[in-house]
């Protein structure tokens, strides 16, 4: 059953928000444990902060990531992860977003947007 009241999803939302602190790439489906992650490259992959604003009381949150990722030579991109720290920490979430680097590259990840429905 979706969420009635807009202020219950900003309330959800916003706990969503607050435990989504970093971004990752992945080559596989991360399933439920953020397996699959990108590692290697020179600059080395890391995974990079994020910074979300809301806009009214709709359960609506945009993330900014903070830098675009380094991503090695020879890597399939197929999702992105979002996590609770720059390493370690908890796997909370992921979508699909597929690239192939034949070459040492960056990744910038256009805005993020989570809807609390």
């Amino acid at each position: 059953m979706p969420i009635d009241s807009p202020l219950a999803k900003e309330n959800a939302a916003a706990g969503y928000i607050t435990a989504a602190t970093h971004a990752s790439l992945h080559t596989a489906d991360p399933a439920g444990t953020g397996a699959n992650e990108v590692t290697g490259g020179s600059p080395a992959y890391a995974r990079v902060p994020i910074t979300w604003a809301g806009g009214g009381v709709d359960g609506i949150y945009t993330a900014t990531l903070a830098s675009d990722f380094n991503v090695p030579a020879g890597t399939d991109v197929a999702f992105m992860g979002l996590w609770t720290a720059l390493t370690g920490g908890s796997y909370l979430d992921k979508a699909v977003c597929e690239a192939t680097f034949a070459s040492q590259g960056t990744l910038q990840i256009a805005d993020i947007t989570y809807t609390q429905t």
